[in-house]
């Protein structure tokens, strides 16, 4: 028994190596697992169920291709991924945080930006945006316009990334401390941070683990959970050839 769990591949139009770097990963391992897992940023950024493209299309079709039981959380870039998103890939979405159990144990899934409680400002703007009837009145506005959102908020977030010291950016130790305690897990996965790593802590003498997924670019990333196994691979984007 496997579980595959993958984030923060940022699918976009402009990185065809990506996208080709997912259908590969999609076909090569994927198919032999029991389950499968994107916790958040898939895409770059989700306008909407409604915004039919050629890409996205095609991003669906693949996606909807593969027949293992498979899982999606929303990331801070793709909120807006919806219920027809959904039925036609037929990917469960997942709420953030998630509790799942492997091999008898329980794991806590999340995308991770909420773990960034350091950040203030980014919490805010998290804060504002999960809003139901935000998104209501965000998907009540014509695509054109949304995309104009999404162009000035990507420019803020990357002025902010420049302006604030890493670590105010990473994980709050005590925030993870606190939700694995109050979920009752030993092991907690996400992304977001793209600082991939498995990280051994033992919090009141508890020894458990965070393993946060990396996000792909030159570079792929998976976790693949495995009997007692829990493995962290990369492989290079460049298509079949690469990987």
């Amino acid at each position: 028994m496997s579980y595959l769990f993958i984030s923060d591949l940022h699918l976009d139009e402009s990185r065809s190596d990506i996208t080709d770097g997912l259908k590969w990963f999609l076909e090569a391992h994927v198919p032999s697992a029991e389950k499968f897992f994107i916790l958040g940023d898939l895409f770059e950024v989700w306008l909407g169920d409604d915004h039919e493209t050629p890409f996205n299309s095609e991003v669906i079709q693949v996606l909807s291709e593969v027949e293992i039981p498979k899982y999606i959380m929303h990331g801070n870039r793709d909120f807006l991924l919806g219920r027809v998103f959904c039925e036609m890939t037929g990917f469960k979405l997942l709420p953030d945080p998630s509790i799942i159990e492997f091999a008898g144990e329980p794991i806590l899934l999340m995308h991770g930006d909420s773990l960034c409680t350091r950040d203030e400002e980014y919490m805010k703007v998290r804060q504002h945006l999960r809003q139901a009837d935000v998104q209501k009145e965000l998907l009540n506005k014509t695509l054109e316009e949304r995309a104009a959102i999404a162009r000035d908020a990507r420019k803020q977030s990357k002025d902010h990334t420049r302006e604030t010291a890493a670590d105010i950016m990473d994980v709050t130790p005590e925030e993870v401390e606190k939700v694995m305690a109050e979920s009752g897990v030993r092991l907690l996965i996400h992304g977001h941070t793209h600082r991939p790593a498995v990280h051994n802590l033992a919090p009141r003498n508890n020894p458990s683990q965070r393993i946060v997924l990396g996000d792909w670019d030159k570079l792929g990333w998976y976790l693949k959970l495995e009997g007692e196994k829990r493995d962290l691979v990369s492989f290079e984007i460049a298509g079949p050839e690469g990987a």
